[in-house]
């Protein structure tokens, strides 16, 4: 039985809830997108389905419009999968169950799909209408977004002739945001040299600390685990001779670390031991705000493993401690805007190599390379190699853009007050696209969503009605 037959638009709502009964998440997008190819066969649309599972569907102007410029409609296909600890449900094989709870629409132990299966329901409510004006229109509709911008970045836009780009994929009406950073993942790996060493085995930690998304709070001047880590070696480093044995660090290239250890061969216990000693009370008052419940520990420990040589250790702690780490520069265009960081997220020993994994990113193209060439050059100084992976491009911010001053009147009339203006220092597919189409003007926006990717994920009935609104009234003076 529907649950959502009763809200309106009923078009939209129906195909959401359609949706919501076919398994989607990332990696498992071919049902939901032969299921896009099924509604424009049975609609006599144009649709391409390319072999990575994106779709586009083609639908001419209406009447008055059928010379206006092509828009673009995009959203993704894919969602994340997160279930509560006593849910059985199978998300791979089984739909969800949803519920409406006031105002709000979830999902029984799991997470919806708003994010972004919301889009591509208000994309084919408008594809499948007869009385909606609008351009000529290019909806498409991208796999795997969620772990990390596959299906754009495999995308041929060769057919594509829209200049104006509606991107529904954003969680708090009222925002339209118009610029996006562009990154890469590097990697610097370093060999080792290993040999006996006589001292004490300790272990040295860091942990307490916040952390966070690289993209979203990097400006929070939280601390790093891994680079204080390395603050920590050099500081004991002085005190007492010493050696490495491993590193050990963070969860993911793009996540602020929170923890990180190394083991090492000690000289000196107690001289090392008061060293950061002092050292601690420094952290501690210097990130009193941010972390305050920073923990460095110096402790006894068991290790078979043949420590570093001196001039391995000497390279290791370089790389943690003098390595560029941070926000690089905030943008003039929009204040308050990182325009540029890069975060040391990983750092693993393996055998006879360090590693540690550096996200970057930047909302210019010219400063994004220019800080990859930076970690590579420093890894050249100290003997390691780089490599750069999961480059994407930025979504740069325009001065000049038709689309987004029209979106600002439109909002402003329909919500009678002005709408927020942002950038997100982070990646979107907007970015993608800007680098696959020239001249491409976009904007994202969308209805509020709560707690995406939890299984408390819930979606405003009432916001979703007046971004979908707000939609065919974008579109209506798209012409």
């Amino acid at each position: 039985m529907s649950v959502l037959s009763h809200l309106t638009p009923q078009p939209m709502f129906d195909f959401f809830e359609q949706m919501c009964a076919i398994p989607h998440g990332s990696g498992n997008t071919k049902a939901i997108s032969d299921w896009c190819v099924e509604f424009a066969k049975a609609r006599n649309l144009r649709w391409r389905q390319d072999e990575h599972n994106n779709v586009v569907i083609w639908k001419d102007g209406t009447p008055g419009y059928e010379n206006a410029p092509a828009v673009i409609l995009q959203g993704h296909l894919d969602m994340v999968c997160a279930k509560d600890e006593q849910c059985k449900k199978d998300m791979a094989v089984e739909g969800l169950d949803l519920f409406i709870d006031g105002d709000l629409i979830g999902a029984r132990g799991t997470s919806l799909g708003g994010d972004d299966g919301i889009a591509v329901a208000m994309a084919l409510a408008i594809l499948d209408s007869k009385d909606i004006p609008h351009p000529p229109l290019e909806a498409v509709f991208t796999i795997d977004e969620e772990v990390g911008l596959v299906g754009a970045d495999k995308f041929d836009a060769f057919d594509l002739n829209g200049r104006y780009f509606l991107n529904i994929d954003s969680e708090v009406e009222g925002i339209l945001t118009v610029s996006c950073a562009g990154g890469s993942r590097n990697t610097v790996t370093l060999p080792l040299v290993r040999e006996f060493f006589a001292g004490e085995v300790m272990r040295l930690s860091v942990s307490g600390l916040l952390g966070g998304h690289s993209g979203q709070e990097i400006d929070k001047g939280r601390a790093n685990a891994i680079t204080l880590l390395g603050r920590a070696l050099r500081r004991v480093q002085m005190a007492s001779d010493l050696r490495l044995i491993g590193v050990e660090g963070g969860e993911k290239a793009n996540v602020i670390p929170r923890v990180a250890y190394a083991d090492l061969v000690v000289s000196d216990v107690a001289a090392a031991k008061a060293a950061l000693d002092v050292l601690a009370e420094e952290v501690r008052n210097e990130f009193r705000l941010t972390d305050p419940d920073i923990l460095l520990a110096l402790d006894e420990a068991r290790f078979d493993e043949l420590p570093m040589d001196a001039a391995s250790t000497d390279r290791a702690i370089c790389l943690l401690y003098c390595a560029p780490n941070g926000v690089v520069a905030m943008s003039a265009d929009i204040p308050g805007l990182v325009q540029t960081s890069l975060n040391l997220g990983t750092c693993t020993t393996s055998g006879e190599t360090v590693t540690a994994d550096f996200s970057v990113r930047s909302s210019l193209q010219s400063e994004r390379d220019l800080v990859k060439d930076r970690i590579h050059c420093f890894a050249a100084g100290i003997g390691a190699s780089a490599l750069a992976t999961n480059e994407y491009p930025a979504w740069e911010y325009r001065a000049d853009s038709p689309l987004r001053n029209l979106m600002i009147d439109v909002y402003r009339e329909q919500y009678g007050k002005e709408p927020e203006v942002a950038a997100l220092h982070a990646g979107l597919e907007c970015g993608i696209f800007s680098g696959k189409i020239d001249d491409l003007d976009c904007v994202s926006y969308g209805p509020d969503l709560l707690d995406i990717h939890t299984a408390k994920e819930r979606m405003s009935i009432s916001s979703t009605q007046r971004v979908y609104d707000y939609t065919l009234e974008v579109l209506k003076r798209l012409r």
